[in-house]
Protein backbone atom coordinates (compact mmCIF):
# COMPACT_ATOMS: atom_id res chain seq x y z
CA UNK A 1 0.00 0.00 0.00
CA UNK A 2 2.82 2.38 0.91
CA UNK A 3 4.53 1.69 -2.42
CA UNK A 4 1.33 2.53 -4.29
CA UNK A 5 0.99 5.79 -2.34
CA UNK A 6 4.63 6.68 -3.01
CA UNK A 7 4.15 6.02 -6.73
CA UNK A 8 1.02 8.18 -6.78
CA UNK A 9 2.83 10.97 -4.93
CA UNK A 10 5.75 10.83 -7.34
CA UNK A 11 3.38 10.95 -10.31
CA UNK A 12 1.56 13.95 -8.83
CA UNK A 13 4.83 15.79 -8.28
CA UNK A 14 5.96 15.06 -11.83
CA UNK A 15 2.66 16.37 -13.20
CA UNK A 16 2.98 19.53 -11.09
CA UNK A 17 6.55 20.02 -12.33
CA UNK A 18 5.46 19.76 -15.98
CA UNK A 19 2.58 22.17 -15.40
CA UNK A 20 4.74 24.80 -13.71
CA UNK A 21 7.49 24.53 -16.36
CA UNK A 22 4.89 24.84 -19.14
CA UNK A 23 3.40 27.98 -17.59
CA UNK A 24 6.88 29.48 -17.18
CA UNK A 25 7.69 28.78 -20.85
CA UNK A 26 4.48 30.36 -22.11
CA UNK A 27 5.19 33.40 -19.92
CA UNK A 28 8.22 34.08 -22.08
CA UNK A 29 6.19 33.78 -25.30
CA UNK A 30 3.44 36.07 -24.03
CA UNK A 31 5.95 38.56 -22.62
CA UNK A 32 7.54 38.90 -26.08
CA UNK A 33 4.10 39.36 -27.67
CA UNK A 34 3.05 42.06 -25.20
CA UNK A 35 6.42 43.80 -25.45
CA UNK A 36 6.08 43.99 -29.24
CA UNK A 37 2.57 45.46 -29.02
CA UNK A 38 3.60 48.09 -26.48
CA UNK A 39 6.63 49.23 -28.47
CA UNK A 40 4.43 49.56 -31.56
CA UNK A 41 2.04 51.71 -29.52
CA UNK A 42 4.93 53.89 -28.32
CA UNK A 43 6.39 54.30 -31.84
CA UNK A 44 2.98 55.31 -33.19
CA UNK A 45 2.33 57.96 -30.52
CA UNK A 46 5.73 59.11 -29.24
CA UNK A 47 4.22 59.07 -25.73
CA UNK A 48 6.65 59.00 -22.82
CA UNK A 49 4.01 57.26 -20.71
CA UNK A 50 3.63 54.50 -23.30
CA UNK A 51 7.43 54.32 -23.49
CA UNK A 52 7.51 53.67 -19.74
CA UNK A 53 4.90 50.95 -20.15
CA UNK A 54 6.88 49.36 -22.99
CA UNK A 55 10.14 49.54 -21.06
CA UNK A 56 8.62 47.62 -18.17
CA UNK A 57 7.62 44.87 -20.62
CA UNK A 58 11.34 44.25 -21.33
CA UNK A 59 11.68 43.42 -17.65
CA UNK A 60 8.78 40.97 -18.06
CA UNK A 61 10.69 39.11 -20.77
CA UNK A 62 13.90 38.89 -18.75
CA UNK A 63 12.20 37.82 -15.55
CA UNK A 64 10.01 35.26 -17.34
CA UNK A 65 13.20 33.63 -18.65
CA UNK A 66 14.76 33.81 -15.17
CA UNK A 67 11.63 32.23 -13.67
CA UNK A 68 11.81 29.30 -16.11
CA UNK A 69 15.47 28.72 -15.18
CA UNK A 70 14.73 28.93 -11.45
CA UNK A 71 11.75 26.58 -11.70
CA UNK A 72 13.81 23.97 -13.54
CA UNK A 73 16.55 24.20 -10.91
CA UNK A 74 14.10 24.09 -8.00
CA UNK A 75 12.54 20.85 -9.28
CA UNK A 76 15.86 18.99 -9.35
CA UNK A 77 15.90 16.16 -6.80
CA UNK A 78 18.01 16.37 -3.67
CA UNK A 79 21.64 15.33 -4.09
CA UNK A 80 24.76 15.00 -1.95
CA UNK A 81 25.51 18.73 -2.19
CA UNK A 82 21.89 19.79 -1.63
CA UNK A 83 20.36 17.10 0.61
CA UNK A 84 17.28 19.24 1.32
CA UNK A 85 16.61 19.91 -2.36
CA UNK A 86 16.85 23.02 -4.56
CA UNK A 87 13.52 24.65 -3.63
CA UNK A 88 14.96 28.08 -2.81
CA UNK A 89 16.15 28.66 -6.38
CA UNK A 90 12.78 30.26 -7.17
CA UNK A 91 13.42 33.01 -4.64
CA UNK A 92 16.53 34.10 -6.54
CA UNK A 93 14.37 34.63 -9.62
CA UNK A 94 11.94 36.75 -7.62
CA UNK A 95 14.80 38.84 -6.18
CA UNK A 96 16.20 39.39 -9.69
CA UNK A 97 12.77 40.49 -10.86
CA UNK A 98 12.52 43.04 -8.05
CA UNK A 99 15.97 44.48 -8.86
CA UNK A 100 15.20 44.76 -12.59
CA UNK A 101 11.89 46.48 -11.85
CA UNK A 102 13.80 49.15 -9.90
CA UNK A 103 16.28 49.58 -12.79
CA UNK A 104 13.39 50.03 -15.25
CA UNK A 105 11.86 52.68 -13.00
CA UNK A 106 15.12 54.65 -12.93
CA UNK A 107 15.35 54.54 -16.75
CA UNK A 108 11.79 55.82 -17.00
CA UNK A 109 12.55 58.71 -14.63
CA UNK A 110 15.52 59.71 -16.84
CA UNK A 111 13.22 59.73 -19.90
CA UNK A 112 10.61 61.76 -18.01
CA UNK A 113 13.20 64.41 -17.17
CA UNK A 114 14.05 64.80 -20.87
CA UNK A 115 10.40 65.03 -21.84
CA UNK A 116 9.55 67.63 -19.20
CA UNK A 117 12.01 69.98 -20.86
CA UNK A 118 9.94 70.01 -24.06
CA UNK A 119 6.46 68.38 -23.85
CA UNK A 120 5.10 67.41 -27.30
CA UNK A 121 1.71 66.45 -28.69
CA UNK A 122 0.97 62.80 -29.39
CA UNK A 123 0.84 61.32 -32.88
CA UNK A 124 -1.92 58.82 -33.80
CA UNK A 125 -3.02 58.64 -30.15
CA UNK A 126 -6.18 56.57 -30.56
CA UNK A 127 -4.57 53.82 -32.60
CA UNK A 128 -1.67 53.59 -30.17
CA UNK A 129 -3.95 53.52 -27.14
CA UNK A 130 -6.07 50.77 -28.72
CA UNK A 131 -2.97 48.60 -29.27
CA UNK A 132 -1.79 49.23 -25.72
CA UNK A 133 -5.22 48.32 -24.36
CA UNK A 134 -5.09 45.01 -26.25
CA UNK A 135 -1.68 44.26 -24.73
CA UNK A 136 -3.03 45.08 -21.25
CA UNK A 137 -5.95 42.69 -21.74
CA UNK A 138 -3.59 39.84 -22.72
CA UNK A 139 -1.47 40.60 -19.65
CA UNK A 140 -4.49 40.65 -17.32
CA UNK A 141 -5.67 37.20 -18.39
CA UNK A 142 -2.19 35.72 -18.13
CA UNK A 143 -1.47 37.31 -14.74
CA UNK A 144 -4.65 35.72 -13.36
CA UNK A 145 -3.58 32.31 -14.71
CA UNK A 146 -0.07 32.60 -13.23
CA UNK A 147 -1.16 33.77 -9.77
CA UNK A 148 -3.89 31.14 -9.45
CA UNK A 149 -1.66 28.26 -10.55
CA UNK A 150 1.40 29.60 -8.72
CA UNK A 151 -0.48 29.61 -5.42
CA UNK A 152 -2.05 26.18 -5.97
CA UNK A 153 1.36 24.69 -6.87
CA UNK A 154 3.24 26.76 -4.25
CA UNK A 155 5.61 28.29 -6.80
CA UNK A 156 7.04 31.67 -5.63
CA UNK A 157 8.48 32.34 -9.10
CA UNK A 158 5.10 32.00 -10.84
CA UNK A 159 3.30 34.05 -8.18
CA UNK A 160 5.95 36.80 -8.37
CA UNK A 161 5.75 36.84 -12.16
CA UNK A 162 1.96 37.00 -12.07
CA UNK A 163 1.93 39.80 -9.48
CA UNK A 164 4.42 41.81 -11.49
CA UNK A 165 2.34 41.38 -14.64
CA UNK A 166 -0.80 42.43 -12.75
CA UNK A 167 1.05 45.56 -11.63
CA UNK A 168 1.89 46.13 -15.28
CA UNK A 169 -1.82 45.80 -16.13
CA UNK A 170 -2.82 48.39 -13.53
CA UNK A 171 -0.08 50.66 -14.82
CA UNK A 172 -1.35 50.29 -18.40
CA UNK A 173 -4.90 51.09 -17.36
CA UNK A 174 -3.75 54.22 -15.55
CA UNK A 175 -1.64 55.31 -18.51
CA UNK A 176 -4.48 54.78 -20.98
CA UNK A 177 -6.98 56.72 -18.87
CA UNK A 178 -4.48 59.55 -18.35
CA UNK A 179 -3.53 59.78 -22.01
CA UNK A 180 -7.17 59.87 -23.05
CA UNK A 181 -7.54 62.87 -20.73
CA UNK A 182 -4.38 64.45 -22.20
CA UNK A 183 -5.67 64.09 -25.76
CA UNK A 184 -9.12 65.38 -24.88
CA UNK A 185 -7.84 68.44 -22.95
CA UNK A 186 -4.67 69.17 -24.90
CA UNK A 187 -2.60 69.17 -21.69
CA UNK A 188 0.54 67.55 -23.09
CA UNK A 189 2.32 67.85 -19.73
CA UNK A 190 0.14 64.99 -18.50
CA UNK A 191 2.14 62.53 -20.62
CA UNK A 192 5.50 62.83 -18.75
CA UNK A 193 3.70 63.25 -15.42
CA UNK A 194 1.90 59.95 -16.01
CA UNK A 195 5.23 58.32 -16.83
CA UNK A 196 6.63 59.65 -13.55
CA UNK A 197 3.72 58.10 -11.61
CA UNK A 198 4.35 54.81 -13.41
CA UNK A 199 8.01 54.93 -12.40
CA UNK A 200 7.20 55.61 -8.74
CA UNK A 201 4.69 52.74 -8.68
CA UNK A 202 7.23 50.40 -10.26
CA UNK A 203 9.82 51.43 -7.65
CA UNK A 204 7.40 50.55 -4.86
CA UNK A 205 6.49 47.17 -6.39
CA UNK A 206 10.15 46.30 -6.96
CA UNK A 207 11.02 47.15 -3.35
CA UNK A 208 8.08 45.12 -2.05
CA UNK A 209 8.82 42.09 -4.24
CA UNK A 210 12.51 42.06 -3.32
CA UNK A 211 11.68 42.25 0.39
CA UNK A 212 9.21 39.36 0.21
CA UNK A 213 11.69 37.20 -1.70
CA UNK A 214 14.53 37.90 0.72
CA UNK A 215 12.17 36.93 3.53
CA UNK A 216 11.72 33.55 1.85
CA UNK A 217 15.48 33.07 1.67
CA UNK A 218 15.64 33.62 5.45
CA UNK A 219 13.66 30.42 6.25
CA UNK A 220 10.38 32.16 7.04
CA UNK A 221 7.89 30.12 9.08
CA UNK A 222 4.38 29.34 7.83
CA UNK A 223 1.68 31.89 8.65
CA UNK A 224 -0.43 31.64 11.81
CA UNK A 225 -3.40 29.99 10.11
CA UNK A 226 -1.30 27.22 8.57
CA UNK A 227 0.63 26.80 11.83
CA UNK A 228 -2.64 26.12 13.67
CA UNK A 229 -3.73 23.74 10.92
CA UNK A 230 -0.48 21.78 11.39
CA UNK A 231 -1.01 21.65 15.16
CA UNK A 232 -4.57 20.36 14.68
CA UNK A 233 -3.45 17.64 12.26
CA UNK A 234 -0.70 16.46 14.61
CA UNK A 235 -3.02 16.49 17.64
CA UNK A 236 -5.74 14.56 15.81
CA UNK A 237 -3.31 11.82 14.76
CA UNK A 238 -1.01 11.51 17.78
CA UNK A 239 -3.09 9.00 19.74
CA UNK A 240 -0.78 6.88 21.87
CA UNK A 241 1.72 9.70 22.40
CA UNK A 242 1.92 11.79 25.56
CA UNK A 243 2.94 15.17 24.20
CA UNK A 244 4.22 17.21 21.26
CA UNK A 245 6.54 20.17 21.70
CA UNK A 246 9.12 22.36 19.92
CA UNK A 247 7.12 22.52 16.69
CA UNK A 248 9.09 24.42 14.04
CA UNK A 249 8.27 25.16 10.40
CA UNK A 250 9.99 26.81 7.47
CA UNK A 251 9.07 27.45 3.86
CA UNK A 252 11.45 26.88 0.95
CA UNK A 253 9.74 27.49 -2.37
CA UNK A 254 7.01 24.89 -2.82
CA UNK A 255 8.21 22.82 0.13
CA UNK A 256 7.13 23.17 3.75
CA UNK A 257 9.50 21.68 6.32
CA UNK A 258 8.00 20.61 9.66
CA UNK A 259 9.86 19.26 12.66
CA UNK A 260 8.81 18.58 16.25
CA UNK A 261 9.45 16.37 19.30
CA UNK A 262 7.01 13.55 20.04
CA UNK A 263 6.99 12.33 23.65
CA UNK A 264 5.93 8.70 24.26
CA UNK A 265 5.95 6.32 27.22
CA UNK A 266 9.50 5.24 27.97
CA UNK A 267 8.42 1.58 27.81
CA UNK A 268 6.88 1.91 24.33
CA UNK A 269 8.67 -0.09 21.65
CA UNK A 270 10.39 1.53 18.70
CA UNK A 271 7.91 -0.18 16.39
CA UNK A 272 4.88 1.22 18.24
CA UNK A 273 6.25 4.77 18.27
CA UNK A 274 7.08 4.44 14.58
CA UNK A 275 3.45 3.60 13.85
CA UNK A 276 2.38 6.87 15.50
CA UNK A 277 4.99 8.82 13.54
CA UNK A 278 3.85 7.27 10.25
CA UNK A 279 0.22 8.12 11.04
CA UNK A 280 1.06 11.77 11.75
CA UNK A 281 3.31 12.07 8.69
CA UNK A 282 0.71 10.55 6.36
CA UNK A 283 -1.95 12.94 7.70
CA UNK A 284 0.31 15.97 7.14
CA UNK A 285 1.19 14.86 3.61
CA UNK A 286 -2.50 14.43 2.80
CA UNK A 287 -3.31 18.03 3.79
CA UNK A 288 -0.17 20.03 3.01
CA UNK A 289 1.44 19.86 -0.44
CA UNK A 290 5.18 19.14 -0.74
CA UNK A 291 5.66 18.72 3.00
CA UNK A 292 8.82 17.32 4.59
CA UNK A 293 8.36 16.01 8.14
CA UNK A 294 11.03 15.29 10.77
CA UNK A 295 9.89 13.79 14.11
CA UNK A 296 12.20 13.37 17.09
CA UNK A 297 10.80 10.73 19.48
CA UNK A 298 11.55 11.25 23.19
CA UNK A 299 10.77 9.31 26.42
CA UNK A 300 8.27 10.67 28.95
CA UNK A 301 10.95 12.20 31.20
CA UNK A 302 11.47 14.82 28.44
CA UNK A 303 7.84 15.98 28.63
CA UNK A 304 7.12 19.64 29.31
CA UNK A 305 3.50 19.21 30.44
CA UNK A 306 2.52 17.76 33.85
CA UNK A 307 1.79 14.02 33.94
CA UNK A 308 -1.84 13.17 33.51
CA UNK A 309 -2.61 16.18 31.31
CA UNK A 310 -5.71 15.51 29.21
CA UNK A 311 -5.51 18.61 27.02
CA UNK A 312 -4.24 18.65 23.42
CA UNK A 313 -0.74 17.19 23.71
CA UNK A 314 1.17 20.35 22.87
CA UNK A 315 3.67 22.09 25.11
Amino acid sequence: MAAVEDTATAAARAAAKRKIASLAFWSIVIAFLVMGLKFVAWQMTGSVALYSDALESIVNVITAAAALWAIRISHKPADSDHPFGHHKAEYFSAVLEGVLIVVAALLIIAKVWQSLQSPASLEQPWQGLAINAGAALVNAVWAFVLIRNGRSERSPALVADGQHIMTDVLTSVGVIVGLVAAVMTGWHILDPLLALLVALNILYQGWKLTGESLSGLMDRAVDTQEHMQIRDIISANSKGALEVHDLKTRIAGRATFIEFHLVVDADMTVGASHVICDRIEDALKAEIPSVRVTIHVEPDDEAKLPKGTTAVPFA
